[in-house]
C-alpha cells in the first residue's frame, strides 16, 4: 500500500472518529445486537417502529432542550410546559370536538412559545439563572394545570377520533408521530447548520462576552432558545394527550430528566457551546431501545431504573473517550503538517 493510500485511509479514519455520535452509534449497534440475540422479536420491523413511536415525542423535547443546553442554560419547565399546553388542548376538543387536528396542533405551538418566551423573558431580562428560573416555571405552570383543570382528567371518550388519529394514524406505513418527529428533527437541523442565528447560538454558549463584543444580541439569542424550547413542548403536549387519549394534571411528571439524558448520551454538553441535533437524535433513540429491550429480556421493574442509570453511563462515558481519541488524532495531524512544513 502505498502512503497516498495510507494517508487517504487515515484522513477517513480522522473524519470518521471526530464525529462526536460515533460512539453512540457503536453503543446502538450493539446493545441491539446483544437484545437481538436474548430475544429475536426486538428485530422486527414491528417492534421497531413502536420503539420510535414510543421515542417520537422524546426526540422533539430532546430537540429544544438542546438549543437551550448547547446556550449554557436549562429548560427544567419543559415537562410542565408539555402538560399543561396538553390539558388546554385536552379541554378545548372536549369542548369543541369539531376544531381541525391541525388547529389543535398550532395551538399547542403558539400556546408552547408564549410559555417559553416568558420564561426566556425571565432568564435574558430578568438574569435569573436558568434553573431557578425553569424550576420555579415548573411549578407554575404545573399549579396551573391543576387550577383550570379542578383537578379533573380528559379521558379517551370525551376526544374525537379525529383528534386521537392525529397521534395514531399513519402515512406510507409510518406514525403520524414519527412521521411529525422526522420533520421536526429537519427543520432544526437546517436551522441550527444553516442559519445565521443557529450560528450565534453556539456562538453564544462557547463564550456568551466574546458573543457579546463581536455584535450578538445575546439576550434575544437566550430569549429565542426558550421560546423555541415552549414551541416544540407545545407541540408535544398536543401529540401527548392525542397518543395516550388522556389529559392528566400530572401528565409527563419527572420527564424532564429523561430529556436531559438523552441529550447528554447524543454528546450535547451540559456548560454550552457543544451539541448536535443529530447526537440528540441518537440519543433519544437510545433511551427508546433502553426502555423497549429491558421488559423484553425479563428484567425486573425493580431494578429497570439502575440499569438504565447503568447503561447511559456507560454510554457517555465511551462516548468521551472516544470524542477525546478523535482529539488526540486530530491534534497529531496537527502536528505532523506542522513538523512537514517546517
Amino acid at each position: 500500500m502505498d502512503k497516498n493510500d495510507k494517508s487517504k485511509r487515515l484522513g477517513m479514519l480522522l473524519r470518521i472518529r471526530g464525529f462526536r455520535e460515533f460512539g453512540i452509534i457503536i453503543f446502538i449497534i450493539i446493545i441491539s445486537i446483544v437484545i437481538g440475540i436474548r430475544n429475536p422479536r426486538f428485530l422486527t420491523w414491528g417492534n421497531i417502529h413502536d420503539m420510535l413511536l414510543d421515542t417520537a415525542i422524546l426526540s422533539i423535547l430532546a430537540v429544544g432542550m438542546t438549543l437551550v443546553l448547547v446556550t449554557g442554560g436549562i429548560d427544567l419547565s419543559s415537562e410542565s410546559g408539555l402538560a399543561l399546553t396538553g390539558m388546554i388542548a385536552g379541554m378545548m376538543i372536549k369542548d369543541h370536538p369539531y376544531l381541525s387536528p391541525l388547529l389543535m396542533l398550532l395551538i399547542g405551538i403558539v400556546l408552547g412559545s408564549l410559555f417559553g418566551s416568558i420564561t426566556g423573558l425571565v432568564v435574558s431580562k430578568g438574569k435569573v439563572f436558568p434553573i431557578i428560573a425553569t424550576l420555579s416555571m415548573m411549578y407554575i405552570y404545573r399549579g396551573i394545570t391543576f387550577i383550570i383543570s379542578g383537578g379533573k382528567w380528559i379521558n379517551a371518550y370525551e376526544m374525537p377520533d379525529s383528534f386521537k388519529a392525529m397521534a395514531t394514524g399513519r402515512l406510507l406505513g409510518f406514525s403520524n408521530l414519527i412521521t411529525i418527529a422526522i420533520i421536526v428533527y429537519f427543520v432544526f437541523y437546517f436551522f441550527v447548520n444553516h442559519t445565521k442565528t443557529g450560528r450565534e447560538i453556539y456562538a453564544v454558549g462557547s463564550n456568551i462576552e466574546a458573543a457579546r463584543i463581536i455584535g450578538i444580541n445575546t439576550e434575544f439569542i437566550i430569549w429565542l432558545v426558550y421560546t423555541l424550547s415552549g414551541a416544540l413542548y407545545g407541540l408535544a403536549g398536543v401529540m401527548w394527550v392525542a397518543r395516550y387519549a388522556s389529559a392528566q394534571n400530572d401528565t409527563a411528571s419527572g420527564f424532564v430528566m429523561t430529556i436531559v439524558a438523552a441529550c447528554v448520551l447524543g454528546g450535547v454538553n451540559i456548560t454550552g457551546g457543544v451539541g448536535t441535533i443529530s447526537g440528540v437524535l441518537l440519543g433519544s433513540i437510545t433511551i427508546g431501545i433502553i426502555n423497549n429491550a429491558l421488559p423484553m429480556i425479563r428484567v425486573s421493574p425493580f431494578w429497570k431504573m439502575a440499569l438504565q442509570g447503568l447503561i447511559i453511563l456507560v454510554a457517555v462515558l465511551v462516548n468521551i473517550l472516544i470524542a477525546r481519541n478523535a482529539e488526540k488524532a486530530q491534534l497529531k495531524k496537527r502536528e505532523a503538517r506542522a513538523a512537514y512544513h517546517e
